[in-house]
């Protein structure tokens, strides 16, 4: 009869352990591009606390399994009060498992991040204090040390999740297919508990950016737009080019004034529009000959670096680690400004600017120059991308210096021989004032932190890298046009 037990506590045993594995692998690994989604991250962690309890209880049944010969011999003894002596060392089999007990096998693994515990979820059984010091140095020893050589010193995107706008619908929380555990009588409070570690390919893209922090709401952004008020001897017309939002796609990853005949010499896609032939290995001479998407013959060429929605894994094999579908601008705005001290004067065909730094998430911030904002909320200015409320779409305002030192085209850097004007508006001296650019991109964008500037690697997709490039292949009589109309204080 007990050899019966045993051999169906067995292949009870068996059963539990076949039950654990077919779970196993019937879980879903998400797509690249949304283990690459700072929301989705959140939605994951979320998912994962949820799921414990219910991993947590399948392995508790099967160690109380594993321990069920031992109390089931017992239990059948016990009718028999004239039990041969031979039995009692079946008695005492419990306690030789008593330690199995004390450490419980739902323990997570060491390594990975500290989560705080879901209120709801059912603590752990206590260990003593000397069996947790042991537990607590073999896990800092093993598997800890092992997870931090995979993930490197960058901090993980779940600790500080930036919250979607307040009146955005609540994320869905998709219910664990496990019943939850039932509590025990006495629940204590919730203690940190070791996130499972992450596999080598969600821990590559959770390096990649952006993070939780690199987001935030608009309204949560104080009023900080102050603008300079022309004197009588400034200009304050504005001239606009129009030259479309890109809709024949132009694109590629080059860039002629910072990196000339090179391919994928940015490392990142930009969108163009005026040029049609602009790429990395455009002179004057191919751009002056091309057609163009801007009126009024405006064959000068206009750059930025795309925005991306990467709740999707298209583009998941690109090596610079630009994931996602590319956003088109719902609205591209190119202004041509006055100065508020003095008149300005023709800017000369050919000339190249840059504005922004595309890499200032590591040279610092010496060269960024990066606006976000919010259509409705253009008083609040950001340098992190903004995520706005219901009926308001993202604005990129991306402007040029101003300032031409009257002589080059071009400079080593690209910057010195076009400055931008001090806080009063003057321009430095042994410069003199040309047409301001101001570009102004208007996107609808998820309004979750689900989206992201293409960006070189390293710079892991922050908000402050954002930049764009300009080179002036306008009609000399257009020009001229533009002049007129901001020194006349005239829209145009």
């Amino acid at each position: 009869m007990k050899r019966s037990l045993v051999s169906l506590s067995a292949l009870a045993l068996a059963a539990s352990t076949l039950t654990t594995v077919t779970f196993t692998v019937a879980v879903t690994t998400p797509a690249y591009g949304d283990h690459c989604d700072p929301a989705e991250q959140q939605a994951q962690n979320q998912r994962s606390q949820q799921d414990q309890p219910a991993q947590d209880q399948n392995q508790q049944n099967q160690n109380q399994n594993q321990d069920a010969p031992a109390q089931d011999q017992p239990a059948q003894d016990q009718p028999a009060q004239d039990a041969p002596a031979q039995d009692q060392p079946a008695q005492d089999q419990p306690a030789q498992d008593q330690p199995a007990q004390d450490q419980p096998a739902d323990a997570p693994p060491a390594g990975g991040s500290l989560i705080q515990a879901s209120p709801t979820e059912p603590a752990a059984p206590e260990e003593p204090a000397d069996q947790q010091a042991q537990d607590q140095e073999n896990a800092g020893d093993g598997d800890a040390a092992d997870n931090n050589a995979r993930r490197g010193p960058t901090q993980a995107p779940s600790q500080s999740p930036t919250q979607a706008p307040t009146d955005a619908p609540p994320a869905d929380n998709p219910p664990t297919d496990a019943p939850p555990a039932d509590p025990p009588a006495e629940t204590p409070a919730p203690s940190e508990t070791p996130a499972p570690p992450q596999d080598d390919e969600e821990a590559e893209c959770a390096d990649l950016g952006p993070f939780p922090e690199d987001f935030i709401d608009i309204r949560q952004v104080q009023r900080n737009v102050q603008e300079i008020r022309p004197r009588r001897s400034g200009s304050a017309g504005i001239f606009t080019s129009r030259c479309g939002t890109n809709g024949n796609g132009h694109r590629n990853s080059d860039n002629f004034i910072v990196a000339p005949g090179v391919t994928n010499g940015a490392h990142h896609v930009h969108d163009y529009v005026g040029n049609l032939s602009t790429d990395g290995f455009s002179t004057d001479q191919s751009l002056a000959a091309a057609g163009t998407t801007c009126a009024l013959n405006d064959r000068s060429t206009y750059f930025w670096p795309v925005l991306r929605d990467r709740t999707s894994d298209v583009n998941a094999d690109d090596p610079d680690g630009n994931v996602g579908t590319i956003m088109r601008a719902r609205q591209v705005s190119l202004q041509f400004r006055g100065n508020a001290v003095s008149r300005v004067s023709p800017m000369p065909r050919f000339i190249r600017m840059i504005t922004g730094d595309a890499k200032a998430a590591t040279n610092g911030g010496a060269n960024a120059l990066a606006k976000w904002s919010c259509t409705g909320f253009t008083n609040r200015i950001t340098t992190k991308y903004p995520l706005c409320p219901r009926g308001s779409q993202l604005v990129r305002i991306l402007d040029f210096p101003s300032c031409w030192d009257g002589q080059n085209n071009d400079s080593a850097n690209h910057r010195t021989h076009v400055l931008f004007p001090d806080a009063n508006g003057a321009c430095p001296s042994g410069t003199k004032a040309i047409p301001q650019l101001r570009m102004t991109l208007t996107y609808a964008t998820p309004r979750t932190a689900s989206f992201a500037l293409d960006a070189f690697p390293e710079q892991r997709h922050n908000p402050v890298t954002d930049h764009a490039d300009f080179a002036n292949l306008m009609p000399d009589r257009l020009m001229k046009l533009a002049v007129d109309c901001i020194n006349r204080n005239r829209r145009c």
